[in-house]
């Protein structure tokens, strides 16, 4: 899997304001309370106080501090100066090139309980989270990416380079898509993941492989698509794929991968690793058995209520035909 699959927006907003806060996000993020506004009376200088808190909301609303502390939005500068009763912002502020900011980030990190995003119980806690998300669920990487994102701020956790997040869920996803193809490919004999291979290989000079044949199913009812179906059920059953018990594979991984094998060509799937080829067979193989058995007996369904409705339909014609004979013998008998 490529490591990069981040979109542009996401790479341009990523720790930074991609726009004016909601004013809940104000309300939330950018709130002074008594705790706050002790520690920031203790600066020295309007400008230094409005920094301060500038920073602090910005690290509780994006992760992270910013290079240029005070380049937020202007809604942002207002909230937090009608809190510190702050007038007359259109000034220079010299806080942005001051060697005072640093100083603040780091009396924020220790004030406030903010961590590096390399500490190890972090880490732990982090990956076993997202490793759970990764294996019961089939969200996309950059979906995975966000929340991964909302999780290290909402647990007070300084954000990493956008590369560095990037690369963890990539490795992440990765090791869990290697269990769930492990997983699937295990308890297959050497001879089932034989007849599996051939289904992508096509013989007798035909175009279609016997993958193309079997995801084909009924498409009128009728008796010879009656016994096609069962032909089909048949075919699927010989295989005699079944999954393991014992690992708990969820349900949406092997839908996924049986939805790609449906809509994927062939040569497609037999370019895949053979490791992830097997397991995407023993997908499609599984969801199929009961699909197949759905078509055929959805068909065998629709056949007998046909034949009903044609005889009933008969029946009423053949009346409609003999009601003049009857209404002539009807006057016969009444005269």
């Amino acid at each position: 899997m490529p490591v990069s699959f981040l979109s542009n927006d996401q790479r341009e907003n990523y720790g930074r304001y991609g726009g004016t806060p909601s004013s809940h996000d104000l309300a939330q993020y950018f709130h002074l309370d008594d705790t706050d506004l002790a520690l920031i009376a203790q600066k020295r200088g309007a400008h230094n106080r409005l920094g301060f808190a500038v920073q602090l909301g910005t690290v509780r609303y994006l992760g992270t501090f910013l290079e240029n502390p005070l380049a937020v939005p202007q809604p942002v500068l207002r909230t937090l100066a009608t809190q510190l009763r702050i007038g007359r912002l259109d000034e220079p502020n010299p806080y942005s090139a001051g060697e005072q900011r640093w100083q603040h980030a780091t009396e924020i990190r220790a004030s406030y309980g903010y961590v590096e995003f390399t500490e190890p119980l972090i880490a732990f806690r982090l990956t076993r989270w997202l490793y759970a998300l990764c294996w019961t669920g089939t969200d996309r990487p950059s979906v995975l990416f966000e929340r991964a994102t909302t999780w290290l701020v909402t647990h007070k956790v300084l954000l990493p380079g956008c590369t560095t997040l990037e690369r963890y869920v990539a490795r992440l996803r990765s090791r869990v898509e290697e269990r769930l193809w492990r997983s699937l490919g295990n308890g297959i004999s050497l001879d089932q993941q034989t007849r599996l291979e051939g289904l992508l290989i096509s013989s007798g000079g035909t175009r279609n492989s016997p993958l193309d044949r079997l995801r084909s199913g009924p498409v009128v009812a009728s008796s010879r698509s009656m016994s096609l179906a069962l032909m089909r059920l048949q075919a699927v059953r010989e295989l005699g794929i079944r999954l393991p018990a014992a690992t708990r594979i969820p349900a949406t991984r092997v839908a996924a991968l049986a939805r790609f094998a449906g809509a994927a060509k062939a040569s497609a799937i037999l370019r895949l690793p053979v490791l992830r080829r097997l397991a995407t067979l023993v997908a499609f193989v599984h969801c199929l058995k009961a699909s197949a058995q759905d078509d055929a007996l959805e068909v065998l369904e629709v056949i007998p209520r046909e034949l009903f409705g044609d005889a009933v339909k008969a029946d009423r014609k053949s009346r409609l035909r003999s009601l003049k004979d009857l209404d002539e013998a009807a006057a016969t008998l009444a005269a």
